[in-house]
């Protein structure tokens, strides 16, 4: 079986009657009560009021706008079907950065085939709430972020955005999506064979993807149009950016009982600063740590009223000190995998339960956040990761297994609002 890429029925804004900067947002999970609100205030259009309405029953509410924004013509349907191409443009710890993709509907598969392979776990919570919501809208109104690989760079090349672009808009984290519609046979021919001989890797929206499959699933044979489901498509081989997401112990705890505890481990290098040279250390740090993962797992730590920064590189091999817990030999390459079972689990003495459901430690994506924490005094520790690699993410999830959870970010998130699959 191949994958079986098509073009979405699609349903967009009505630029005739919304400014898309006021309804557009990042996907539900990313979404605060405060932020919420204040993309309430913004249109009585926003996309929130689909995916994260304040409803008593949000589902119910949610299909209630929806059908009445199509039916105001507030939201319209594409004269025929088109793929997006995406492009996004960001700035990061002062590099600037291009991210490619399109967006099209692809064939819902079982993980058994081994053509679209997962790579983290996932929470059934989020699924729920994501069923409910999909069974009252009949909709998709956000992306899964597939990953798939063409060294050749095929879709890029080929890909004519000689045009005016179908959307410009610059979304409040400062990421500028360029939006383009493909709606020639030729082009969508093309983007259909090179894909169907592609493995997929399931990079962000588990949860989506597996709501997906529940829901075709819960249709039997009629599932039509929820027989697919609306994805974002990206090329490992175009530079793709993966960015980690760090571990920060708030549960109290004795900084040099820590430091001695990962002594027993890893080799410790010391970057010590003051007021004065905090950032130039800070960023020589940094840069030692992803210099050294390149080559032996190693990570950072922080710790509260300790004016240094330690840099932490595995001394041991890490079969003997991960032969007492039952961690495929696949996994064992994963600082995560070293980090949640040596350290929080054996020395720290957190449990699994604790870990899944952050009692006493967070997981956080933001870098700076990360320091910050420390150093407001929120938190006790923090362990910053290196960037994880994607041959280890591939690897892994070609062997049948996922990673530990929060393993990775691919950064920017994928907007809500540019545009919406209807399943039925």
């Amino acid at each position: 079986m191949a994958i079986e890429i098509k073009p979405l029925n699609a349903i967009v804004y009505n630029r005739s009657k919304v400014d898309i900067k006021d309804v557009i947002a990042p996907p539900y999970d990313v979404i605060g009560e405060k932020y919420r609100d204040e993309l309430y205030k913004r249109s009585p259009y926003n996309i929130t009021r689909l995916i994260l309405s304040k409803a008593q029953n949000p589902y119910s509410d949610a299909a209630e706008h929806f059908k009445k924004w199509q039916d105001d013509k507030i939201l319209i349907k594409t004269d025929k079907p088109v793929i997006f191409y995406l492009i996004q443009k960001y700035s990061i710890n002062g590099k600037e950065v291009i991210r490619k993709g399109f967006i099209a509907k692809n064939k819902i598969e079982d993980f058994s085939t081994k053509n679209i392979l997962p790579h983290e776990f996932t929470m059934s919570g989020p699924k729920e709430d994501r069923l409910n919501l999909t069974k009252a809208c009949k909709a998709n109104f956000s992306q899964i972020f597939m990953v798939y690989s063409d060294p050749e760079k095929q879709i890029e090349k080929a890909v004519d955005l000689s045009g005016s672009p179908f959307i410009d808009v610059t979304d409040d984290n400062g990421v500028q999506n360029i939006v383009y519609k493909i709606d020639d046979e030729k082009t969508i021919e093309l983007i259909r064979n090179i894909l169907k001989d592609k493995t997929l890797l399931i990079a962000d929206g588990h949860h989506r993807y597996e709501t997906a499959l529940n829901y075709r699933n819960s249709l039997g044979e009629n599932a039509g149009e929820a027989d697919f489901v609306m994805s974002y498509f990206t090329n490992m081989d175009d530079d793709l950016q993966i960015y980690p997401t760090h571990r920060i112990i708030t549960k109290w705890i004795e900084p040099y009982v820590l430091l001695e505890s990962v002594k027993k481990y890893f080799d410790v290098k010391d970057f010590t600063f003051t007021g004065f040279n905090k950032q130039d250390i800070k960023r020589e740090f940094l840069n030692a740590l992803e210099n050294s993962a390149q080559n032996v797992i190693t990570m950072g730590l922080y710790m509260k009223n300790v004016n240094k920064f330690y840099l932490l590189t595995l001394r041991e091999d890490v079969n003997s000190i991960l032969d007492e817990f039952e961690v495929p030999q696949v996994l064992k390459t994963l600082d995560l995998t070293v980090l949640h079972k040596v350290i929080l689990t054996k020395e720290l003495g957190f449990t699994e339960e604790e870990q899944m459901s952050q009692t006493g430690i967070k997981y956080i994506k933001a870098e700076n956040e990360a320091f910050d924490m420390i150093d407001s005094g929120k938190a006790e520790a923090s362990f910053i990761m290196a960037s994880p690699k994607i041959s280890d993410i591939k690897r892994i999830s070609q062997a049948g297994y996922r990673m530990p959870q929060k393993s990775t970010y691919f950064y920017p998130k994928l907007l809500s609002g540019i545009v919406i699959n209807p399943l039925q």
